[in-house]
């Protein structure tokens, strides 16, 4: 997916489903946030603070923390104590002295700063801030324009390019592990990673997100403006349609216009068959008169009025609603592509415990929920569904059945066979 923002940058607002956002807050700095600092500050993870309770009892495993929060431990008596005696009292049981537990392993403090790489407007909107209110951590955020930028920067100096924190997409990390451009991740620091959907736990391009957490997910299909064009659209072939001359926008994304091309012909989107890449650029060719235009700014393309009809991520269709009151999304009937997006800690990264809390910080279910509200693509956090605004879940643009889920296809990692898709993309666009 390669533009969560290009729109954005260029008329310099957030998205306009933002502008009236009537989702729940962001969510506040309260005594979680403060208690998930403390534990931070103590250089205690939740999984070692379960290990104490079991040992010691949650009293005494909570009372330095709970301090540190300004509430108190200590129990308060249920009723008064009975004034009643007994002539012969019981003996005292002989009780043996408790033993000293064992301190529990502490983790690396984390640093004091994070250098994140995002895409534009691609995040709740006082999620930075809120990180910094419970961590500590500054954030410097950097923002990049599409998705060949920010890998050309991690990978130019093969480690990052100084920054903690990258988001690729799901169909760039293997190529980014075996080119040791992003580093394991600390699942002790992640405990959130329990939050995330089944289908996200073990993907097939990350086993066991051992380098990777999803970050938002979507779909590709197409959509348009449906005030000027009536018809029930349901499949790719309306992206031939003459009708369109002129008024048709396609992204400017290697993959995902070869998809279209392979969903049409019924080929594989992930095929590396010479055979099949030929008929897919000769039908790309032939729409080629068709388009107006090649773009990776989805949203502007519609809103601006340069198109009514648009190969679009689902997530964008969902930030047209203001401007295109009437606009229509379909994932067609012949197939579709989805994926996601990642975060990842680079193999350089400056500050990786504070990488690996800010991965966990957004894997919280209030978090990703702000996250999802702010923005309108759908996360893979099961935990956060129960706070994401009804209007988001409720439309099958960005939250569709995962019946129709499953059956859609995720682009995969081609490796060195990329370059026959790129040499025919370059001679499609001369």
């Amino acid at each position: 997916m390669n533009d969560r923002s290009a729109s954005h940058g260029a008329t310099g607002r957030p998205p306009a489903s933002c502008l009236d956002r009537t989702a729940a807050p962001a969510p506040a700095i309260d005594l979680e946030l403060t208690f998930y600092r403390a534990l931070a500050a103590r250089r205690i993870s939740r999984r070692q603070l379960l290990e104490t309770v079991a040992k010691v009892g949650p009293l005494a495993a909570l009372a330095p923390i709970l301090a540190a929060c300004g509430a108190s431990a200590t129990p308060q008596p249920s009723a008064a104590p009975s004034t009643a005696t007994t002539s012969n009292p019981p003996a005292s049981p002989s009780v043996a002295p408790p033993s000293a537990s064992p301190s529990p392993t502490a983790v690396p403090s984390p640093e004091g700063e994070l250098n994140v790489y995002n895409w534009d407007a691609y995040i709740g909107e006082s999620t930075v801030t809120d990180f910094t209110k419970a961590t500590g951590i500054k954030v410097h955020y950097d923002k990049f324009p599409d998705a060949e930028t920010m890998l050309a920067k991690i990978r130019s100096d093969g480690k990052g390019a100084g920054y903690d924190i990258a988001y690729p997409t799901s169909t760039e990390i293997p190529g980014l592990i075996a080119d040791g451009i992003i580093q394991p991740l600390n699942l002790g620091l992640i405990p959130n990673a329990t939050n995330l959907g089944a289908q996200w736990q073990n993907p097939g391009y990350d086993q066991g997100n051992a380098h990777s957490m999803p970050y938002m997910w979507w779909t590709t299909g197409f959509c348009w403006d449906g005030a000027k064009i009536k018809d029930n659209l349901t499949s790719w072939e309306s992206l031939w349609d003459p009708a369109y001359k002129g008024k048709l926008s396609m992204l400017d994304d290697i993959r995902e216009v070869f998809a279209v091309a392979a969903f049409r012909l019924g080929l594989d989107p992930n095929t590396k068959s010479e055979t099949d890449l030929d008929a897919m650029v000769a039908l790309l060719e032939q729409q080629k008169p068709l388009v107006r235009t090649y773009t990776t700014d989805d949203i502007g393309t519609m809103n601006g009025g340069s198109a009514i009809i648009a190969h679009a991520w689902s997530g964008d269709v969902y930030q047209m609603k203001d401007d295109i009151p009437n606009v229509k999304y379909v994932i067609p009937k012949e197939g579709a592509v989805r994926g996601s997006d990642t975060m990842v800690v680079t193999s350089g990264a400056p500050h990786p415990v504070a990488a690996n809390l800010w991965i966990n910080f957004n894997l919280d279910a209030k978090v990703s929920a702000a996250n999802t509200n702010y923005i309108g693509y759908m996360g893979p956090n099961a935990a956060a569904m129960e706070y994401i605004d009804k209007a988001i879940l409720d439309d099958p643009t960005v939250n569709p059945d995962i019946a129709l889920l499953d059956k859609l296809v995720e682009l995969l990692n081609l490796g060195t066979d990329l370059d026959k898709y790129t040499q025919r993309w370059n001679a499609l666009k001369a």
